[in-house]
């Protein structure tokens, strides 16, 4: 048994193999060549923190999230060919503030072909998707929602098609077909706009999602770069901010549309902005509450519904300043946060 694990020296990456350290089979370790010595500091500290002898069970291999099949050579893949029972992928770049063609190079095309190395005779059993912060769960998958809009552009398909080659009876929700499908239910017109970030729009991935539900709709996409790293900041929205939110709605105005895909997780922070701009007549339609229902069905089919009633338990972790977090948190979500817990992170990554 053996395992490959693509960003396992980010913060979710080395608690999983500390978790699978407690399990038998070595682990092959996705690098790159200029963090191999980083590798060697996490494997100094495994081994005081597990009883197995862990240079012996990891292996470093050296690629990058940005080249066909993670950048791994024909040798390579000849070497672990059906070896890898569980894959798990969780490299990605976790900075608002990161270019456009970063994002798209890692998050999207990274995860893509984090997708085509798994479905190569590499891999025979199982494969974990993961882009955000999530738990890692290594007994049984039973479904994964992805909750990055760009990943879920360009990594849905592969990814639908992988779970279909297995038998594990894994559900792969994206957000982009429940936000369109609600869209085109709820307009009158056969007219919808779309605000996302410049990755997102450039992906395609909410025209071809529009064009399958219903040809005759039509859609308008504009890009809106710079805003949800605004919304992040959690600075008093200035005059700038509702010059950039101004423009970014009159295409769709002049289109006029009377519903609006807010096609960013951050857009619904600024909600009463957006109807403002954009007109009382206007339907907005976010994520949100439209994948909520599509996985409360999906596990309902499955009787896998929590039947336990009452309030759930949740935890927050951050990578910068944990008061600040905790005040923005507390004034997005409404609600108390509780303890934040900062989480320490090197320089952006790239394949890590």
């Amino acid at each position: 048994m053996a395992y490959f694990v693509t960003g396992a020296t980010g913060f979710i990456g080395r608690r999983l193999v500390e978790r699978l350290l407690e399990r038998k089979g070595k682990i092959h370790v996705l690098v790159r060549e200029d963090s191999l010595g980083r590798l060697d500091e996490l494997i100094e500290h495994w081994e005081t923190v597990s009883e197995a002898t862990v240079s012996r069970r990891i292996h470093a291999v050296v690629g990058d999230l940005r080249q066909p099949l993670l950048g791994l050579s024909d040798e390579q893949v000849t070497e672990l060919e059906g070896t890898i029972v569980h894959f798990f992928h969780l490299a990605a770049v976790y900075d608002m503030t990161a270019p456009a063609e970063l994002d798209m190079a890692v998050n999207v095309g990274g995860t893509t072909h984090a997708v085509e190395l798994a479905a190569t005779p590499l891999v025979w059993n199982n494969i974990a998707y993961q882009l955000s912060l999530k738990k890692a769960h290594l007994d049984r998958a039973q479904q994964y929602a992805e909750s990055a809009v760009s990943a879920t552009a360009a990594a849905l398909p592969s990814l639908r098609r992988r779970m279909l080659e297995t038998t594990l009876g894994v559900d792969v929700l994206g957000v982009v077909r429940p936000e369109a499908s609600q869209a085109v239910a709820t307009t009158r017109s056969g007219r919808i706009g779309l605000l996302a970030t410049p990755t997102t729009v450039a992906s395609g991935a909410y025209d071809e999602a529009v064009r399958a539900i219903d040809p005759h709709v039509s859609l308008r996409s504009v890009s809106c770069p710079g805003l949800a790293a605004i919304i992040q900041a959690g600075e008093q929205f200035n005059e700038g901010t509702v010059k950039l939110v101004r423009e970014a709605c009159e295409p769709l105005r002049d289109a006029d549309v009377d519903t609006v895909i807010l096609g960013c997780t951050h857009y619904p922070l600024i909600r009463p902005m957006l109807q403002r701009m954009l007109g009382p007549h206007v339907t907005l339609v976010s994520s949100g509450a439209a994948l909520a229902r599509q996985v409360e069905h999906a596990l309902s089919t499955r009787s896998l519904g929590n039947p336990r009633e009452g309030e759930g338990d949740y935890r927050f972790f951050c990578t910068g300043d944990a008061a600040a977090f905790e005040q923005l948190g507390t004034r997005f979500l409404q609600m108390p946060l509780g303890k934040v817990e900062r989480v320490e992170l090197s320089e952006t990554e790239v394949a890590a």
